[in-house]
């Protein structure tokens, strides 16, 4: 039984370390870097920067990402539910069952929505020439998917203290 309960502490500390470097790194974009790229006096430089943070964030953002399914599953594992249970659906009976359901639904969406944004939206954007129309356009889309990954990583947030308490 220690084994088991090893496993699980350890596997709770790597999810809550990946959710803590995947969302403070969102918020630190957010509130910290996003607004200095609004000023005037550092608008040219924060774009280079912003797509350097942005590219470096994303390889940490993606193994963050991966080791919250993979740790998220393992939690649920632990708590004795197999894999027949989550075929059956009997893994979302009840309160817990459906807060999981949603934060895992919600799940799903960031992942599309990070596979877009990261793999399409924003190489597309950089490929085109500066200060074209269409660059622009890309930019204002990565950056409003963005906000709204920021958003449904907070909800999820909530989802995942329902699911704690």
């Amino acid at each position: 039984m220690c084994g088991v309960r090893v496993l699980y502490l350890g596997s709770v500390f790597l999810h809550l370390l990946a959710a803590i470097t995947w969302i403070g790194g969102m918020v630190f974009l957010v509130v910290v870097f996003v607004p200095l790229t609004r000023r005037p006096e550092t608008r040219e430089k924060a774009l280079v920067l912003f797509h350097e943070l942005g590219t470096r964030f994303r390889t940490v953002g993606w193994i963050a990402l991966g080791t919250l399914v993979v740790t998220g599953f393992t939690n649920v594992s632990v708590r004795g539910f197999g894999l027949l249970d989550w075929l059956t659906g009997r893994v979302f009976a009840g309160d817990w069952g459906q807060n999981l359901l949603h934060k895992l639904g919600v799940v799903v969406v960031i992942l599309v929505m990070s596979g877009v944004h990261d793999f399409f939206i924003g190489p597309r954007a950089l490929r085109l020439p500066p200060g074209s129309e269409a660059r622009e356009r890309y930019r204002k889309l990565a950056s409003w998917m963005g906000r709204g990954m920021f958003v449904l990583a907070l909800t999820v947030l909530v989802f995942a203290v329902q699911l704690a308490r």
